[in-house]
């Protein structure tokens, strides 16, 4: 009884605290995002070293907090949305997990050295003083950050990384001009555009089947659980390990290939050998029902939200602190280097601005991502956290560029076009099954019938689909008009 009432005044606590945090007015949630900038502003200002360029890299930092705040706004969307989708997680327990990883990601494992150039698209080398170089990188944070802010407004997630390369690239072609830009590093850039949602969507499809096949349409779907669950989850544990091995903690530890392979191997073994009885433990006794065995999944889901979360600290603070220490590093020294030391009050900008930017916009996207595209449960959410981790595995094995943003959106969809797919297919299937008793029903009106129960909704398709491909375009435009404003103010 005492558990019960405990349970149900958690409930409400959380339920109050996510409406808080939703129902703010955009003018409260606004005047909190200034007060960070205003805050912002100052640190920049006392740690900033004096000379010319300090009211630059004073500007800089606050550019650099604004798009801290869009990432936190946007992206991280993208990790917690399935699992708040699927009820795993609450909103407000989504955003208190997502807040603290992010940042523990960010600062623990975001590393004191990044190419101050995103991917590789331009050399500093081919810019002709620091100062063309300090303007150039201004323009492409702001209109990186111009650009998700808009995005996120039009309720659609891209890739923050895909933004700060065609800032990058906008600022760099008005700057030095077209021969600047790596064309080779751009092509694959815009090849992983396809690759990343249709990986992901394939990879979180073909676990979802394998889940229905072994599992839920099952007779016995308790036995069936019992054998699987424990090994997906298992599964889970060792991608999960070898992705934070790595992507979470490249800046601070980089293990080859094999040892990546052992650490996933041996989680995964220690991982079945505890879960095991566990699982079959809390299987005992349950309802032979498709809801009994997505209770299993929870837990692993919950699991899954906080590294994600991690990994994305660790890996995206650099789309707001890389550009901003290039001009630091360049304004302080006068050469424009290909690598810079991060100054940990520039890192600090970053983690605190991705986790101020989610708890005040993020419950939108989170919405979108969770709930909007296509119903989530446990399992369905446990196969587009899966898929995420797997795809960005494969593609950094094999050197492809890919977007996270684009890797768990697609398997979002994914799962729902899989679901409408085998919908479509069982209808007929039962149609065949059943058909002496259903002889005055047109087969071909059931299957139509079926085909349009459409279970993901095609305008959020449309509309994720075009902000992803007019990402670099967009904000590449948008960085060029910048620089020619400032070059015409500046008069350099």
């Amino acid at each position: 009884m005492y558990k019960e009432t405990l349970s149900k005044d958690l409930a409400k606590f959380d339920q109050i605290g996510a409406a808080t945090i939703e129902q703010a007015q955009p003018v409260t949630k606004i005047g909190l995002a200034l007060l960070f900038l205003l805050i912002v502003w100052v640190g920049a200002t006392i740690a900033s070293a004096g000379g010319e360029q300090r009211i630059v890299v004073i500007v800089a930092g606050i550019i650099g907090g604004y798009m801290a705040l869009n990432i936190g706004a946007n992206d991280v969307a993208n990790n917690m949305g399935a699992a708040v989708g699927s009820r795993a997680l609450t909103m407000l327990g989504a955003l208190i997990i997502a807040s603290i990883f992010e940042a523990m990601g960010a600062i623990v494992a975001g590393g004191d050295v990044v190419g101050t150039i995103s991917k590789g698209i331009i050399a500093p080398q081919d810019f002709p003083s620091s100062d063309l170089f300090i303007w150039c990188m201004l323009s492409a944070l702001l209109a990186a950050a111009l650009w998700v802010n808009i995005a996120t407004m039009l309720n659609a997630p891209v890739s923050t990384t895909h933004s700060i390369v065609g800032g990058v690239i906008g600022a760099g072609i008005a700057a030095v001009g077209f021969s600047v830009i790596n064309w080779p590093t751009m092509g694959m850039i815009a090849a992983s555009w396809v690759i990343s949602p249709v990986m992901g969507g394939a990879i979180a499809a073909i676990f979802l089947a394998f889940i229905k096949a072994n599992i839920i349409y099952r007779d016995n779907k308790i036995a069936g659980a019992k054998r699987w669950v424990p090994i997906l989850v298992s599964i889970m544990a060792g991608v999960f390990s070898a992705y934070l091995a790595m992507k979470g903690l490249k800046r601070v530890w980089r293990p080859d290939g094999w040892t990546i392979t052992a650490i996933g191997v041996a989680i995964f073994t220690a991982t079945y050998f505890i879960v095991n009885p566990l699982i079959r433990r809390q299987a005992e006794g349950m309802e032979n029902r498709n809801k009994s065995v997505r209770s299993l999944f929870t837990i692993p889901l919950i699991c899954s939200a906080a590294l994600l979360s991690f990994a994305h600290g660790s890996n995206d603070v650099a789309n707001a602190v890389g550009p901003l220490a290039a001009i630091v590093g360049a304004a302080e020294s006068g050469e424009v280097a290909a690598k810079v030391e991060i100054p940990l009050w520039v890192m600090f900008i970053g983690a605190a601005g991705i986790s101020a930017g989610l708890l005040l916009f993020g419950p939108k996207l989170i919405r979108t991502v969770g709930q909007q595209i296509t119903k989530m449960n446990p399992m369905r959410a446990y196969c587009v956290a899966l898929s995420a981790a797997i795809t960005v595995i494969i593609a950094s094995a094999l050197g492809l560029p890919v977007s996270s943003t684009h890797i768990a959106v697609g398997a979002v969809f994914g799962v729902g076009f899989y679901r409408e797919w085998q919908t479509a297919r069982r209808t007929h299937i039962n149609h065949g099954r059943y058909g002496e008793a259903r002889k005055n029903i047109n087969p071909e009106d059931l299957r139509e019938r079926a085909l349009r129960r459409k279970l993901v909704r095609r305008s959020h398709l449309t509309t994720i689909a075009a902000a992803w491909v007019i990402t670099v375009p967009a904000s590449a435009v948008i960085a060029g008009v910048i620089f020619w404003v400032l070059q015409a103010v500046q008069g350099f």
